[in-house]
């Protein structure tokens, strides 16, 4: 497969720990080639016009962590080669290569991350950015999943480190997007490439200074206890920084309740909302989030989406219904 990628290629990944890594091993499987990394508008699980125009004249597109609307991927595929590495709950698209196998069916527990699909699918050995998107993405909830679980312990004995090490690592690589560190984003899989050991990541200043603010900001928004609405934890933010997952899982994963957080200080005609349940299947509520018009995604447990601000109190309303206890 990776013999079919020539000429001048664009790789679009997310910003998170999850896309970082996932960028830096398909980096790394296809040095030499003119490979550009990027990342869209943070925040945004969308392509401006403007954006795909720019992302046409590129001979192959390689889109990893990202579920992208349907109609982006298929204006992108009118001009170019788009390959799509992911593990988010979405469609499959069959007029590409769409390498999503939970988009075929597969159970999404046996790939919690868009590194391991990468892994999966280019053959590649487990190494530490495989299990740093795991982590990434479910966090201590990976301790629930056996295999991966016994994955993570065996690399840890094997290595001498620990969960705790690796998840310091995460926190890291993902200060970038949370404080909405645009270049540093992009920068990440680069420097992820040509870092040999975890103390690379360790030392990295930038790194650690997004980091320092990042949880700064995140103490000042907890601080408030969220509301409750029909047994429901509601909370509403007013910020520039790119906290709301980080928000909704510290409540959600703190109290085991229905959560539901939204930002509307982040963008300017619309409303972040985040939603997260160990209880109920999310799976419907992204469906009809969809049918809405809105952008939307996430999985099982979770609802991402951007909604206009005209729309928001209505969605609201509707998520809390469909999640209340």
């Amino acid at each position: 497969m990776l013999e079919d990628f020539q000429g001048k290629g664009l790789l679009i990944h997310h910003w998170d720990t999850d896309g970082i890594c996932s960028a830096a091993l398909l980096l790394t499987e296809l040095q030499g080639k003119d490979l550009t990394n990027w990342t869209p508008t943070i925040g945004a699980f969308y392509l401006t016009d403007d954006q795909i125009k720019w992302a046409q004249d590129f001979d192959y597109i390689i889109i990893a962590d990202m579920s992208l609307p349907r109609e982006n991927i298929l204006a992108l595929a009118e001009k170019t080669n788009v390959t799509i590495f992911d593990h988010h709950h979405q469609e499959s698209i069959r007029e590409i290569n769409h390498r999503n196998p939970v988009a075929y069916g597969e159970p999404a527990e046996d790939y919690p991350s868009c590194t391991w699909v990468i892994k999966e699918q280019l053959s590649q050995q487990v190494n530490l950015y495989h299990l740093l998107g795991l982590i990434g993405d479910r966090e201590h909830k990976i301790k629930d999943n056996p295999k991966f679980w016994k994955i993570i312990q065996n690399y840890c004995k094997e290595h001498e480190t620990s969960f705790e090490e690796l998840t310091e690592l995460v926190q890291l690589i993902d200060s970038n997007q949370k404080v909405g560190d645009k270049d540093a984003v992009e920068e990440a899989p680069i420097l992820l490439t040509s870092y040999s050991r975890a103390e690379d990541i360790l030392k990295n200043g930038l790194w650690r200074s997004n980091l320092q603010r990042f949880h700064e900001k995140l103490k000042e928004v907890l601080a408030e206890s969220p509301d409750e609405v029909n047994g429901v934890l509601m909370k509403r933010l007013h910020t520039k920084y790119s906290i709301i997952s980080s928000v909704t899982r510290s409540i959600a994963w703190g109290t085991g309740r229905n959560t539901v957080i939204v930002n509307q200080g982040f963008f300017p005609q619309h409303d972040q909302l985040y939603a997260r349940s160990s209880l109920v299947d999310m799976s419907p509520l992204i469906a009809r989030a969809k049918i809405l018009g809105f952008n939307a995604g996430g999985k099982k447990d979770v609802l991402g989406a951007i909604v206009p601000k005209e729309s928001s109190d209505s969605f609201v309303k509707e998520v809390v219904e469909f999640l209340k206890e």
